[in-house]
Formats: C-alpha cells, structure tokens, sequence
C-alpha cells in the first residue's frame, strides 16, 4: 500500500475529500494515481476534479483498476517539441499527390515530363488552402481553450483531388460546452472563409482549354462536378459561367478547391458524433444530440436510394451509402461529452444555426458524376 500524501505537484487529497476519498496516492513513471472511493457520481467527480488537477499541468480521468477506483492524471502538455516530422512527411506527400491530381486537370503528362508537374501549382495551393484553413481553425481553439492535440495530419491518396483531407486529433478532454462549440464550429467557418475566396478566385481566371485528343478519345473518362448553391452564388455575383458551350474549354481547376471545400465542409457539418457537426449539436442540445445521430444514417441511406432511384446516379449513391455506413459506426462511438455540461449562451447557438444554414448552401446531391 503506498502513501496517503498526494504527489508534490498534484492536488491536495482536501481539495478532493467532497467527491472522493482517497486512501492511496502515488507517482507511476510520469502520471499521479490516487486510488480511492467515489462519493458522488462520475460527472459530478470529473466537473469537480478536472479543473483541480488541470491546475497542476496534468489531465485527468477516472478509471478502475482490479475492482478499485483510480484517478489517473497524464501530463497535459500542448508544446510541440522538436520538428513534428509525420505531419511534415504527409504534408509533403500532399503535395505531391494533388500536384498528381492536379496535372490531370491541367491535362498534363508528368510521366513524359516530370517537370510538368510544377505547373498544377494553382491547384495544389487551392486544395491545401482550403484544407489547411479548416484544420488550424480547429487547432487554434484547441488552443485557446487549453485542450491538447495534434497538428494537422494531411492525406496523401491517389484520386481525382490527390487527398481524403486532413485531421487533428484531440488528446485531451473537453472542459465544457463552450470549448466543444468554438473547436467544433471554427474549422467549417475557417475552410469556408478559404473556400470563399479560392472560388472566387477561381471562377475569375481564364477557363482551362482542352486539347482535342481528350474530346475524341475513346478511352476518356468524363468527370462532371455537381455544383452546390453557394459554389453557383458566386459564379453569379462574378458574372462568371461554370458551363461552357465549347467543349474546349473548362473551369479553371482551381474551381475544383473550391468544390473540395464546399463538399468537406457539408461532410464535416453531419451533425453526428465527433464530426464538427456532431460537436456544434452536442454543444447546443446536450445529451439530445443521440437522438438526431440516431437519424443521420437513415437520411444518408434514403439520399443514396434518390440518386440511385431518381438521379440514376450509380457512382454518388455508392458515396452517400459509405457515408451512412461511417455516420452508424461514429454514432456508435458517440459525441464528445464536456466536463462541465452547462448550456450555451444565445450567441453561440445562433452561430451555430448559422453555420448550419451555410452548410447545407455546400450541399449537392450528385456531388460528381463519373461518365465513361
């Protein structure tokens, strides 16, 4: 049996007699274990000791061990150290790979010429920008809210955008619904901001020729983009086209980054576990957001059925059945529970109406089309 003083750098058992008593205390390696008994339920616990231990540097969680109650405290440490060589390696295969992506709809030939690569630049910078944008929203509130993650992770894959986006990983708990919110929220409003802007940009520079061997080849593949509302809005208000007459010309590919980050963010936006949507939900609602996960897969698996039924549209409700099979398996898991569950403030859930409504102007339901 060890000691009943509590570690020198933790807090005192005094602090922690209301909600658990404990009757042993001791360091392991570079975590603090209290053993003991709890005197109140698990939330409550949590609420009261989290912010106790929090103070020390260390993040903490309620475990058992052989039948015994354990608080078992990590040392909470957001600092990067040293060079954070995975996130730079799979940026740099990021790179590459929509540089890849990105000669296709330049219509390049990297393989004849491998310096051709360099000239998708444009569309390189458009799909990271959008992507980056999103994810450094999400890392900057982690941040500012003292929740401990990762940085980035893009990547790499070989398709028609050169990438399946890119993550964070959170690693410590959420301290309450307001930090849930604001982490959940700033990634769709930050990639939107992006997105915004590199359609613009997009959608004002010159239209992409195509050579005519591409037109007559029989072994062309032809990729049609569905355009969502907010993508549309914006070519409008430009006076720009999205559809050319002459199959000689397409839009600028830098249009696609634009598309790319529409599409992420209505993803993101499924308000459903720990996608940001599920974070905004479970933020504003509380424990009701179970009940709306319940009916994302159910929704997911009815849109796939109308591509399928009515758009006659194989290739995108074989997407949205995928997606109604993820959003099952991450409602299974479940949303982020804060410590402190207290409700959010009106300005916050109008935010998040907002984002919402933002959302769904990202929304298509044929988002691409592959023609052969």
């Amino acid at each position: 049996m060890g000691s009943t003083d509590p570690p020198a750098d933790g807090p005192s058992l005094e602090r922690l007699s209301a909600v658990f008593r404990v009757y042993e205390a001791r360091r392991d390696g570079d975590q603090l274990v209290y053993y003991g008994e709890p005197l109140v339920p698990r939330e409550r616990l949590l609420e009261t000791a989290w912010p106790l231990f929090k103070e020390h540097g260390y993040e903490v969680e309620l475990t058992t061990d052989t039948g015994e109650y354990v608080l078992v405290a990590q040392p909470a440490d957001n600092s990067i150290d040293g060079i954070p060589w995975t996130n730079v390696v799979l940026f740099l295969l990021t790179v590459v790979s929509t540089l890849y992506a990105g000669s296709q709809w330049y219509h390049l030939h990297p393989f004849e010429n491998p310096t051709q690569i360099i000239r998708a630049w444009p569309f390189t910078v458009a799909i990271l920008g959008v992507l980056l944008a999103h994810e450094l929203g999400h890392y900057v509130m982690t941040r500012y809210h003292g929740v401990d993650a990762t940085l980035p992770y893009f990547i790499p894959i070989p398709s028609l955008i050169g990438t399946m986006g890119a993550v964070i990983r959170m690693k410590g708990q959420m301290p309450d619904r307001e930090a849930l919110f604001d982490i959940g929220v700033a990634g769709p409003l930050a990639g939107l901001i992006a997105t915004i802007l590199v359609t613009a940009i997009g959608v004002s520079l010159p239209a992409e020729p195509v050579p005519v061997e591409y037109i007559n080849g029989t072994s062309t593949i032809e990729v049609e983009f569905g355009y969502p509302p907010l993508l549309k809005l914006i070519a409008w208000a430009l006076g720009e086209p999205l559809v050319y007459d002459d199959p000689t010309k397409m839009v600028n590919p830098v249009v696609i980054g634009g598309w790319v980050g529409m599409f992420i963010t209505f993803l993101n936006l499924i308000p459903v576990g720990q996608l940001d949507g599920g974070h905004i939900v479970r933020a504003i609602l509380g424990e009701q957001q179970e009940r709306i996960a319940a009916l994302v897969p159910v929704a997911l698996f009815g849109l796939a059925a109308y591509v399928f039924y009515i758009e006659e549209v194989s290739n995108a409700s074989v997407l949205w059945v995928f997606w109604g099979l993820l959003t099952t398996y991450v409602a299974y898991v479940g949303p982020a529970n804060p410590i402190d569950d207290e409700g959010l403030d009106p300005k916050r859930k109008a935010i998040g109406i907002l984002t919402f409504v933002l959302g769904v102007l990202c929304f298509t339901p044929v988002p691409i089309e592959i023609i052969t």
